[in-house]
């Protein structure tokens, strides 16, 4: 008999209070962040002082889940302001802290005890056993390293039972290193990706020379630009949450909190939609509108990690993504009732006579054909072309719109 999908959590990235918002407006149960400290995101936005508790208050007003990651492989030095972080995080009221290092759970569960400890992939829980020891340390969740078969994951959730939630991958970049515990970084910038700043040298493209006879040059071909030994593809397991939810995850995790707000959008979208038609139907198979949406932003060749066997994590023989087939082209941040007018916040330019496609969270208006007229400014003042950085405009439309809607294009 299948799990019911209807229990499983979509939890999405959001690297800042407007991510954060998308997400919640497409459909996530729950979203990650990363404080101003002690992540593993150095490079995004994050949420400080001020922000996490804005955030925190806006997520549960709408009954959803706020986690912040607090992932960072801790030094000594590191230990009285991860204390006063904890303290921080339970006094905002966040629901818990996806935590790697053990010295730092028990300094959580000593200076925090009510905020729950989700043990980060970082932790690289591979099996059974590991996953028993955190629970009996107090671990409410268990991030899975993603080098975990699903056979594994099965046998996992029926030795945890319902004591401790298993959280698994479903979709997004993935680290060639084990558990993403890389020292490329490191050796090769001076930037560590344990330390939250990672400069992605995987993503580079590598020649072999040969030492022993004068340094004899090799090229060693994917393609015509280079060659990308370490650049791992991207996982996609949209296909399969079946397969996840029947094994016993409990919360299917969206990566990128580096990725753009249309990332967002798009892939929280897709799998929000995949999730609710296996609640709905036992023989659901997620259709081309689900499955191409996942093709309108930029990705690496499309992988299913190691969930069935290591031959599914493929290394993408190419260091640049594809582009994806849609560009971003307007965030709605309104629609007035009396009017029908919308009001939009320019991405890229576009122009009167233009036809643009709507994502929405409202099914029945999501993919609708919007075609651009009438467009003027917040003076009321006619624009034929869009194309001034973040511009409000105002334009009629046929069909209502929500605020964080977006408005796409085609590519050519």
């Amino acid at each position: 008999m299948h799990k019911d999908m209807s229990r499983v959590e979509l939890l999405a990235p959001a690297g800042d209070m407007s991510k954060l918002v998308t997400a919640f407006h497409f459909g996530a149960d729950a979203v990650y962040v990363g404080g101003s400290d002690f992540g593993l995101r150095a490079g995004a936005a994050n949420f400080g002082a001020k922000e996490m508790p804005e955030a925190v208050a806006y997520a549960h007003k709408r009954g959803k889940k706020l986690y912040t990651a607090v992932n960072v492989f801790a030094r000594n030095a590191d230990f009285g302001a991860l204390a006063d972080h904890f303290r921080f995080l339970n006094e905002c009221g966040v629901d818990a802290a996806i935590v790697t290092d053990l010295g730092a759970i028990e300094l959580c569960r000593k200076v925090a005890p009510a905020l729950d400890i989700h043990v980060s992939t970082q932790a690289n829980v591979t099996n059974k056993y590991a996953a028993k020891v955190y629970a009996d340390m107090g671990a409410k969740r268990v991030v899975l390293a993603r080098e975990t078969r699903l056979d594994e994951i099965a046998e996992i959730c029926d030795l945890l039972g319902d004591d401790v939630e298993i959280e698994a991958f479903v979709h997004g970049a993935m680290c060639v290193s084990y558990s993403g515990r890389c020292l490329l970084s490191a050796a090769m910038s001076g930037r560590s990706a344990n330390r939250g700043n990672c400069a992605q040298p995987c993503r580079w493209n590598f020649e072999l020379t040969e030492a022993g006879r004068g340094g004899a040059h090799y090229p060693v071909l994917e393609d015509g630009r280079g060659t990308y030994i370490l650049n791992s593809g991207d996982l996609n397991m949209i296909r399969h949450l079946r397969e996840l939810a029947d094994a016993g995850v409990k919360s299917f995790k969206i990566e990128g909190r580096m990725k753009s707000q249309y990332y967002v959008a798009s892939t929280v979208s897709a799998y929000r939609r995949a999730m609710d038609g296996f609640a709905a139907d036992d023989d659901f198979v997620p259709g081309e509108d689900i499955i191409g949406e996942l093709e309108q932003t930029a990705h690496r060749a499309y992988t299913t990690g190691f969930y069935f066997g290591a031959e599914g994590a493929k290394v993408s023989g190419d260091v640049n993504q594809t582009e994806g087939e849609s560009e971003f082209v307007a965030l709605v941040l309104g629609y007035d009732e009396t009017s029908g007018r919308a009001l939009v916040e320019q991405r890229n330019a576009f122009a009167d006579g233009d036809t643009l496609q709507l994502l929405a969270a409202d099914e029945a208006v999501n993919g609708a054909a919007v075609e651009v007229r009438d467009l003027r400014d917040e003076e009321g003042a006619p624009v034929k072309r869009a194309k001034l950085v973040q511009q409000h405009l105002t334009m009629p439309v046929r069909c209502r719109m929500q605020a964080y809607d977006i408005l796409r294009r085609k590519k050519v």
